[in-house]
């Protein structure tokens, strides 16, 4: 029991520091990135000696050594102010990093992990295409090997730091289209010859979270940056994406506890009829629903968490907790807005830009569509 109440009281110190941090650092700029579209990359520079760019990363390799319940606290406390910033730090620690972690041999490892968890160098991850989106197999960017070096050559769609990343893990096809064994990783440095990237895209949400396309152009990359072997790219890439459901089922939390909170405080304030709007059973109920609909989220997300920790198969709890929780932040958001009323249109007040960010959770790293495919195959098995 001891052992339970320090790591709970652990827990609850992460939390509140980066609670601190986002109040002092993050809060003050929302909109102005946002209207910018600007990423803020000194933010993640500070995060990065927080340690919060590494969470998962042993210590061995310069990172936190935490586990997933700590990941999900800081993304939520993070995402509860800003969902951009939210959204960045789970791409480069789940995706990119753990990517890196999860497959990466031990020179890898130590080659690049203590730059990404200490956000020296950010990390982006590529997977999706212009015209592969959910069917990812059919990727056209190719790599062909020639002696100790992969000529890459094709672009990738809504990557998270295409432009401002240093490093991005990269899935090409170095076999037949279609198939799974035909995918391989290749970890990819910003400055190598014939990589760049492409426009940056205007986005309706998460405008703060910069993303690009990457372009290949004869770009040439040592054979040593593979991660494990030729044609297990896809199949890595879909269990990296089974722990970055939970970070964006976190994000969505986050977002939706956000909404949460600014609809409570402002259901108490507001006054109609010499009365405060929370008082009138119309708006009560709304916030009974949200309360609701957000601690079933998070417990499945935790269900999720307990299976990541242990080592199980968290395909359908982690899908679960991503579709689940993405879609109810997307209600969340709706009905803050709706407590607010015409305020609440407004940008002088912080539910509009909730209201933006949560739908991104229904559609990045796998679809609320593509979720309930995963869900169904596994229930059927």
């Amino acid at each position: 029991m001891e052992s339970i109440v320090m790591g709970d009281e652990n827990r609850e110190m992460v939390r509140q520091m980066v609670r601190e941090f986002a109040h002092k650092n993050i809060r003050p700029h929302v909109m102005e990135w946002d209207e910018e579209q600007r990423f803020p990359i000194e933010t993640f520079k500070a995060m990065g000696q927080l340690g919060i760019m590494g969470v998962l990363v042993p210590e061995a390799y310069g990172g936190a050594g935490l586990g997933y319940d700590e990941y999900v606290d800081i993304i939520v406390e993070v995402a509860k102010v800003c969902g951009s910033v939210g959204l960045s730090l789970a791409a480069h620690n789940s995706l990119c990093t753990g990517h890196m972690l999860a497959f990466g041999n031990d020179s890898q490892r130590q080659r690049w992990l203590p730059k990404l968890a200490t956000a020296e160098w950010i990390g982006a991850w590529a997977l999706t295409e212009a015209n592969t989106g959910s069917d990812a197999l059919r990727m056209s960017t190719t790599a062909e090997l020639d002696g100790d070096e992969y000529v890459v050559n094709g672009a990738k769609n809504w990557i998270t730091h295409g432009k401002s990343g240093d490093i991005a893990v990269v899935m090409v096809r170095t076999g037949e289209k279609s198939r799974s064994a035909g995918v391989s990783a290749l970890v990819i440095e910003k400055g190598t010859p014939g990589f760049t990237h492409g426009k940056k895209e205007n986005k309706l949400g998460m405008r703060a979270s910069e993303t690009t396309e990457l372009i290949f152009d004869n770009c040439r990359v040592p054979r040593e940056n593979l991660l494990g072997k030729e044609g297990e790219g896809f199949k890595q890439a879909m269990k990296v994406l089974d722990g970055g459901r939970i970070s964006i089922a976190a994000l969505a939390l986050g977002i939706a506890k956000g909404a949460l909170e600014a609809a409570l405080n402002y259901a108490k304030e507001r006054h109609q009829f010499g009365q405060p709007i929370a008082n009138f059973q119309g708006i009560s109920f709304k916030l009974a629903d949200m309360a609701t609909e957000i601690e079933a989220a998070e417990l499945l997300i935790r269900q999720a968490c307990a299976l990541k920790n242990s080592g199980g198969d968290v395909t359908k709890n982690s899908a679960m907790a991503k579709y689940y929780a993405s879609e109810m932040a997307v209600r969340c958001a709706t009905e803050a807005v709706q407590i607010f009323g015409g305020y609440g249109y407004t940008k002088d007040f912080p539910v509009e830009k909730y209201y933006r960010d949560a739908k991104l959770c229904t559609i990045g790293e796998g679809t609320s569509e593509i979720q309930k495919l995963v869900i169904a195959r596994e229930v059927l098995k």
